[in-house]
């Protein structure tokens, strides 16, 4: 006889004790509050008829359409024109689904397509479709990484790629990490979210009456928010390095988790003028100062100068402050510049000076061994910052911080040693409970769509999309050198290829200010008519004292030469009259 569990048995002894004279069918409804409770208030049967009815519109506009080179990057509307199309007011009563539907439709459909391969304007590109499955899972289960208990499979594969990310940084003898929030969120990465609940929820868990209706009240808060436009996110990496300066921090004065700010002496604070704005931002949210931030000037290549570096340690000692860390950069927002990371390191250890590496956007050139070179030394840093979502396409946000150390300086620097969440007498190794060492309670699963990606493709296969991305951005700086009318800014370290378009009109104009004034002009034009076009996004901005360039980013293994060669012409149809 099969054994029997125990609600069985529960169920058994439930039945035997009924009275036969209890009436069958639904239970009476309880009054509490005001609120009568009698069942969940989610019609089931209409909940999956919209599943099923707005997938079919996901997949097809918001995956196959936005991601054909034939359609358009993006269907460009002014503010005041999106407000009336969108209808974005919310009232009292809901809308019926065919309405709901055609929101959804209008949403991608006035939304930029991010994943097309004419789309150059970030530092990310593409849609990968095991990172976007890995996406639907993790909006789906909704789980958040501060206890293993909760999130089991999205703990150890978060330990798993911190654990190969560590090793490819080349720390031998181990480290520590975590995966930290990016912040840097789009319109269509917001609404997509909303759909991904939808689209994991149909195949695993619609039976479930509890995550229905858990879903369906997010999907009120994606509503809301899916055209604001969101005025306090950030880059992808600013967190991590707010990380960097707080562990550093912490490193040199442990007193100031308990003491603050005025046990403390005045702190230093170095990093290149080519440095992300996050490293400023951080000095100010953490009481440091921008004022205690020393900018290092850059060659003209974008890299920090070590003796410049010296000369600004030296002069902060001489000043009576206490320097404590450097951040270099390994792949610089514009010029797409690395660093020289080994002298940097020889300056530190002489300094005693924590090193920060922010490789968000260029650590993916580690992954290739043809490529790694550009980070040559990283493995001496103290901490790094990586954004897999970026040159590695593991999608929106997923952001590493690692350290260079085995103290469990993480969980030091961040502990709060809540009771409620990090009991120490629970029935499992409550080392596997991580999210005292982050600066958040709740926390995406972010990992586990690079996870699954990484376990599709291998390292091999990540090696392969860096090495044609910078292949691609050197065949875009060939063609540009051959052109009448475009001009490098540099040759390309990276696949950030900066160039200026030159019209017809001012090719015979000499170099000097008044050219070079209207050259400047040039960019915003071009800019402006392929929005309103929507043929291709290509971003652009002045340097120092040069005039507006085009930044073009090269990432996705969807672009092709012709798409480089269109990029080229289009650009020359649009400027030609100028």
């Amino acid at each position: 006889m099969a054994p029997t569990n125990e609600r069985q048995m529960n169920d058994t002894s439930s039945k035997a004790s009924e009275s036969p004279a209890e009436p069958k069918g639904k239970r009476p409804p309880v009054l509490v509050d005001g609120v009568t409770l009698n069942g969940p208030t989610l019609d089931i049967r209409e909940a999956e008829s919209f599943l099923r009815e707005a997938m079919p519109i996901v997949m097809e506009e918001a995956v196959w359409k936005a991601t054909d080179v034939k359609e358009k990057v993006c269907e460009w509307r002014s503010p005041e024109q999106l407000k009336d199309l969108l209808d974005l007011e919310l009232r009292e009563g809901g809308e019926a689904h065919p309405q709901i539907l055609q929101r959804c439709r209008d949403a991608i459909r006035y939304s930029v397509k991010t994943g097309h391969p004419l789309f150059f304007n970030q530092l990310y590109a593409g849609m990968d479709p095991y990172s976007l499955v890995g996406r639907f899972i993790t909006e789906a289960i909704n789980p958040s990484l501060y206890t293993y208990e909760v999130a089991p499979v999205f703990l150890l594969t978060e330990e798993a790629v911190l654990k190969k990310m560590i090793e490819i940084i080349g720390w031998q003898d181990g480290g520590d990490g975590i995966f930290s929030p990016g912040m840097e969120t789009t319109q269509t990465d917001i609404f997509l979210s909303f759909f991904i609940i939808l689209f994991s929820f149909i195949f695993i868990f619609f039976f479930i009456i509890f995550f229905i209706f858990f879903f369906i009240l997010h999907l009120l808060h994606h509503l809301l928010t899916v055209i604001e436009r969101l005025s306090l996110c950030s880059a992808g990496g600013s967190v991590s390095n707010m990380y960097a300066v707080n562990v550093a921090r912490y490193h040199h004065c442990p007193d100031v988790k308990v003491l603050g700010l005025s046990a403390l002496p005045r702190l230093v604070m170095f990093t290149s003028q080519e440095c992300h704005y996050s490293v400023s931002k951080a000095a100010a949210f953490l009481g440091i100062g921008t004022n205690n931030v020393y900018v290092i000037p850059s060659d003209k290549r974008g890299k920090m100068i070590p003796a410049e570096f010296e000369k600004q340690v030296q002069r902060a000692k001489d000043e009576g402050a206490l320097p404590f860390m450097v951040n270099a950069t390994a792949g610089t927002t514009v010029l797409g510049a690395f660093d020289p990371l080994e002298e940097i390191a020889d300056i530190c250890e002489r300094h005693n000076l924590w090193m920060h590496v922010d490789a968000c956007w260029g650590g993916g050139a580690l992954m290739s061994k043809k490529h790694r070179y550009l980070l040559q030394g990283i493995h001496r840093a103290n901490s790094v910052a990586w954004n897999p979502h970026k040159m590695l396409m593991a999608g929106l946000q997923c952001c590493a911080f690692m350290v260079r150390d085995k103290t469990n300086l993480l969980q030091r620097c961040h502990s709060a040693q809540a009771s409620y969440l990090f009991q120490q007498d629970k029935f499992y190794d409550v080392s596997y409970d991580t999210g005292d060492k982050s600066i958040q309670c709740s926390r995406k699963p972010d990992a586990f769509k690079f996870w699954l990606m990484w376990k599709a493709i291998g390292t091999k296969g990540l090696e392969e999309r860096v090495d044609r991305a910078l292949a691609m951005a050197r065949y875009l700086a060939e063609e540009i050198k051959k052109r009448d009318g475009f001009r490098l800014v540099m040759e390309p370290e990276y696949t950030n290829v900066c160039f200026w378009y030159i019209p017809p009109s001012l090719r015979d104009t000499a170099d000097g200010p008044e050219f070079w004034r209207k050259v400047h002009a040039v960019a915003p034009v071009v800019k402006e008519r392929m929005m309103k076009e929507g043929s291709m996004m290509v971003g652009y901005q002045p340097h120092g004292d040069k005039a507006n360039f085009f930044r073009q980013i090269i990432i996705s293994p969807q672009v092709s030469r012709e798409d480089m060669d269109f990029l080229l012409d289009q650009i020359h149809s649009l400027g030609m009259d100028l």
